[in-house]
């Protein structure tokens, strides 16, 4: 090979390299896994040992890579944060591993401390998160911050602020002057699996694994969406520290770390040994344990535990020479593709999934894996009949990571350049998504730069209507007991059920065909009971009243998940009113952009979808509604709503301008004013109906809120409940006799916070029977206690339930 070829290769993998590194750091998007990424660093290192003269400054071996990125403050590291080393230990067919990279760094250690035996060794868990720095000054913590670059990262503190793990002061009376932890933010498995099943409901991005999801939880620019993500955090160093706090050991920093209320790695994940055989057994115990672990670790981190030995053996350029990451063979396995077929969901997105020939990956059996989107299955080129490689991803999504081209069947075809020759081609064409739906016929299309593609069809499409009647039947919607996803798939798939309404028309004899066609495929003969079909009626018949919020999140309207269903009906108060909402208004509600209150408005504007809702009131659904909230004519001020108005982007700046020469509807639609974009956009005929529409919407809600509040006691009343509710911090605890999520949407409406724990914070605690540790700790601090029945009081309701 010249030193041309050479230093071209050196290129082309720094390229990948950097490429894969923003993907990772700030995109938050890896395409490739970390032993493809650690294979070709190794490869990169290795030619440039070879053949220093073509090493380039920029080479990634050269640092840690990842820049902050724009959105957030850019933070210096007094101490730079390097990353570690690796180590691998490959595992033959008779599951031996092969620790000699293991050893050769021991090696390395005793010579670099001119010692005969190895010195103490600390292992512990490699975490699969996010590298997090936090400091304390005198014992409050005033900076969170990324590690970016490794020299500097983002500022995520209000971020940081919301992960219950981290403690706001020290749990000390006499902090550290100056204290910096360094670990690694985290999703566990569950809150992960939580999180995905949230994102499904409402519509949302799904998450590949618990590492991407804590990334972009952390990276929010809003905090208050931080917030909503179960984000947790284990400190792995320090980097700082007050001069007169000195621990020894790298075990005892952790046990300093401890009890200063700071999370550090489970004690049965860590290992203190100076024999590298109980090093290396315990790193093949860990691999074992790791499926059954709450959270991903990718290995394990073995550090030298003397301090002062540390500083003996100091650093190479981006790594340090006393600690190493002994990382975990990847869980992969090879398949063969069988087919590619595609599912429709609830909302309509169409997913092709490969069918696969079953393997075991990760102590499950894979047949079907996902390829995301078309977008996806085009750029790994996955066709039937590859070989390709499964992964588990977060060890939950099977996921396609990439095909062994060398082992696709291929076919003799025509040469096109040469009419006497053949060439080798795929034997299966370049994947491409259909055009109609599978299920029911209806176009496949694909909306702006979106990468799902979604069927048309709607609840004409079988498949998305067995999904969205699933859904509406939930527990979280409309709550309808003893009629679960089977009986619905199955109502569908005999075509006796077409729309929401359709369920509260069921009968009995209905209901029993269900149990007959199971009893004749079993063969049973026997007379087929209906007690389960009447607590299917009785279930019906109890979800008739829901709640409004219920109601609205029950129609599966895409974006729209729980928390914007409760904003909707606390604001609004009142179907009719939601349902003739135009976009910039339901923009200017807490919580909801432009993007979910187009969809919002895009659903009520579908004629099939009012009629729905007609249907749904017509077989008596009818739900709990009450007055429009009493600040909901100053959110939808038209102030704010002009600046949500399509095709416009006025400033605030701008519309004041604007609301100088013209304030009235009148007046914007008249009358002549400076601001040529405004001139520009009411031109438009679209436009001009848009405004009529809001002033429609605007005029309803004022009749709305003057209607329900004439009577001066009705008045009074609103006014008591919301002095004495509103702003307010309730916790709920016991058994109470209404659903906790009924009494919780009732405080929410007068305008309260339910939290879930007790804190000096919180003004009431509701106790309701059996009530345990919350009641004895708003005792134990003063916090004022309330029964189910003085809280109805509160509130202005009657007991209905006695």
């Amino acid at each position: 090979m010249n030193h041309e070829s050479i230093q071209q290769q050196m290129d082309e993998l720094i390229h990948l390299l950097e490429r894969y590194n923003r993907e990772y750091y700030e995109q938050d998007n890896p395409s490739v896994s970390d032993a493809d990424y650690d294979a070709i660093f190794l490869q990169l290192q290795a030619l440039e040992a070879a053949y220093p003269e073509f090493m380039r400054p920029e080479s990634p071996t050269q640092r840690v890579g990842g820049q902050a990125l724009s959105q957030f403050d850019s933070v210096v590291h007094q101490v730079p944060m390097l990353s570690l080393n690796n180590a691998f230990s490959p595992i033959d067919s008779q599951g031996v591993y092969d620790h000699s990279q293991m050893q050769a760094f021991d090696e390395r250690v005793k010579s670099g401390l001119n010692l005969a035996a190895s010195p103490d060794y600390l292992i512990e868990p490699k975490f699969d998160g996010l590298a997090l720095s936090l400091i304390y000054e005198n014992g409050i913590l005033v900076q969170a911050a990324t590690r970016g670059d490794g020299l500097s990262g983002e500022n995520v503190t209000q971020n940081v602020k919301t992960i219950r793990s981290i403690p706001l002061k020290l749990t000390t009376d006499t902090p550290p002057r100056l204290l910096e932890v360094r670990g690694e933010v985290l999703m566990f498995k569950a809150d992960f699996d939580a999180l995905n099943e949230r994102q499904a409901a409402e519509g949302g991005k799904l998450f590949a694994n618990p590492r991407n999801a804590a990334a972009g939880s952390l990276r929010q620019l809003d905090a208050k969406i931080a917030a909503q993500r179960p984000l947790d955090f284990f400190a792995y160093s320090i980097a700082q520290l007050d001069e007169a706090i000195q621990p020894l050991g790298h075990q005892q920093e952790l046990m300093f770390l401890e009890r200063l209320g700071i999370p550090t790695p489970p004690s049965d994940c860590c290992l203190l040994s100076d024999n590298m055989a109980d090093i290396n057994a315990f790193y093949a115990q860990m691999a074992l344990k790791r499926p059954e672990l709450p959270f991903d670790i990718d290995g394990m981190v073995i550090k030298v535990n003397s301090l002062a030995l540390q500083q003996r053996l100091g650093f190479v350029s981006r790594a340090p020479r006393f600690a190493i990451a002994h990382k975990f063979p990847a869980e992969e396995a090879p398949t063969l593709v069988e087919a590619i077929d595609v599912q429709i969901g609830r909302t309509g997105a169409v997913t092709p999934v490969a069918r696969l020939v079953p393997v075991r990956v990760g102590g499950v059996t894979v047949t079907n894996a996902t390829l995301h989107n078309e977008g996806e299955a085009q750029r790994k080129d996955v066709r039937v009949g590859d070989t390709v490689m499964v992964r588990r991803a977060g060890d939950v999504i099977p996921e396609v990571v990439r095909v062994v081209f060398e082992k696709r069947p291929m076919q003799d075809a025509p040469s096109q350049t040469d009419l006497f020759a053949t060439e080798s081609l795929p034997q299966s064409p370049r994947y491409q998504l259909p055009t109609v739906c599978p299920v029911c016929g209806s176009d496949i299309v694909k909306e702006g730069d979106e990468a799902v593609a979604r069927c048309t069809g709607g609840m004409l499409c079988q498949a998305q209507r067995a999904q969205a009647l699933i859904h509406f039947a939930s527990r979280t919607a409309m709550d309808i007991e003893g009629l679960g996803s089977r009986q619905i798939e199955q109502l569908v798939e005999l075509d006796l059920v077409h729309e929401f309404a359709d369920l509260y028309r069921l009968d009995i004899p209905t209901l029993q065909r269900l149990k007959q066609i199971d009893d004749e495929a079993e063969n049973n003969k026997r007379e087929t009971p209906i007690k389960w079909a009447q607590n299917i009626l009785l279930g019906l018949e109890a979800s008739r009243q829901p709640l409004l919020s219920r109601l609205i999140f029950a129609l599966g309207i895409r974006h729209v998940g729980e928390r914007t269903a409760k904003t909707l009906a606390q604001y609004f108060g009142q179907l009719a009113l939601i349902r003739s909402m135009p976009a910039p208004l339901l923009a200017c509600l807490p919580d909801i952009g432009e993007v979910v209150a187009k969809s919002i408005a895009q659903y009520f504007a579908n004629a099939k979808n009012q009629q729905q809702i007609d249907d749904l009131l017509n077989v008596g659904v009818l739900p709990q509604e009450n007055a429009p909230h009493v600040q909901l004519l100053q959110v939808l001020s038209m102030s704010e709503w002009l600046m949500h108005l399509p095709d416009l982007r006025m400033s605030a700046k701008k519309v004041a301008q604007l609301l100088s020469e013209a304030a009235t509807f009148h007046a914007l639609r008249e009358q002549e004013v400076s601001d040529v974009a405004w001139l520009t956009w009411r031109s438009k005929a679209e436009n001009l109906q848009l405004l009529q529409d809001i002033e429609n919407a605007l005029q309803a809600c004022q009749v709305q809120t003057e209607t329900l509040l004439q009577d001066a006691s009705t008045d009074m009343a609103a006014q008591a409940v919301n002095e004495a509710v509103a702003g307010k911090t309730f916790v709920l605890t016991g058994t109470l006799q209404h659903k906790r999520d009924e009494v919780q949407a009732w405080l929410e409406a007068a305008g309260a916070k339910v939290s879930g724990s007790v804190s000096k914070k919180t003004d009431f605690v509701v106790a309701g029977e059996a009530a345990g540790s919350k009641l004895d700790k708003a005792n134990a601090l003063g916090v004022a206690v309330l029964n189910e029945q003085q809280l109805l009081i509160l509130l202005g309701k009657s007991d209905e339930k006695n």
